[in-house]
């Protein structure tokens, strides 16, 4: 009698997943008109992002069901992060799509320059990040996945180790650079415990020196000029990518103030307070 009471119940189970998944998986579909407003503003940030306030963009072509291309009035170059970055930042803003596959293609030879994937099953592929892309005549080719549809046949393998719990940790493996010289000059800033040489991006405690990036350089030069005053998430994004040409997004500051936060956190007296809504401030009590 257990077995056909088990039996019984996984067939009911089985039946409220399915009739479950395949309501959560009813996805609205997106008017065509707001997906050419968002894109068409997309390849806009993009000229402006390569100082180009003059050019237009031209009308955005539907490829096929699920792919959209943008092309331009005149040649022009930029910085492959300045894509990648306003993509997502576009995306987001207007929920437009989670997943998708973005090819810049040259417009005679007709052949990809660059791509990426923002996969949310797959993980995310951004190559050839920092490259420069010399002027020339590009087209965006944007194809929007959709999320696959759910099929019953799958659920069957999923139910057999429900009742496992399975676990998976990652490694974070983290590289500490040292740099073994050691820099004899007057020309630091004191912050806390800590000797910040600027000039050689370097962090130094009697014990111990600690290389910094180029980009944590700038920003903790921001911060030690702004002691006890909050550094706005705008003044950063401008001052450490965009005045360079690199278009980021905010989560681009909290992951570089994260960095920063490591690699300070031998000293209790100094801290990285997050103001809602404006940026950082940094602290040294």
């Amino acid at each position: 009698m257990k077995p056909f009471i088990l039996f019984g119940s996984s067939i009911i189970l089985l039946v409220i997943l399915i009739f479950a998944f395949a309501f959560i998986n009813k996805e609205n579909e997106i008017p065509e008109k707001h997906i050419e407003v968002v894109l068409r503003d997309l390849g806009h940030q993009l000229l402006l992002s390569a100082k180009d306030s003059s050019s237009r963009v031209m009308p955005v072509k539907k490829l096929n069901e699920t792919t959209y291309q943008i092309s331009f009035q005149n040649d022009f170059g930029f910085i492959s992060d300045s894509l990648i970055n306003l993509v997502q930042r576009t995306f987001e803003k207007n929920a437009l799509a989670n997943d998708y596959i973005v090819n810049l293609r040259n417009c005679k030879p007709n052949e990809t320059v660059f791509a990426f994937e923002i996969n949310s099953q797959t993980g995310d592929l951004t190559p050839c990040r920092g490259r420069t892309l010399e002027v020339g005549c590009y087209v965006i080719e944007i194809e929007l996945l959709k999320k696959t549809k759910f099929k019953p046949f799958w659920l069957l393998l999923l139910i057999i180790p429900l009742g496992f719990v399975g676990f998976y940790m990652k490694d974070k493996f983290r590289k500490k650079e040292e740099r073994e010289s050691i820099v004899d000059n007057d020309d630091y800033i004191q912050l806390g415990s800590f000797k910040f040489y600027a000039d050689n991006n370097v962090l130094k405690t009697d014990n111990n020196t600690i290389t910094l990036s180029e980009k944590e350089t700038k920003a903790l030069q921001l911060f030690a000029k702004n002691i006890n005053q909050v550094v706005e998430r705008e003044k950063l994004m401008k001052e450490i990518w965009e005045d360079e040409g690199v278009v980021v997004i905010s989560r681009n500051v909290d992951v570089l103030v994260s960095k920063l936060r490591k690699k300070l956190s031998d000293d209790n007296s100094i801290k990285f307070i997050n103001v809602h809504g404006r940026g950082y401030k940094f602290v040294i009590e």
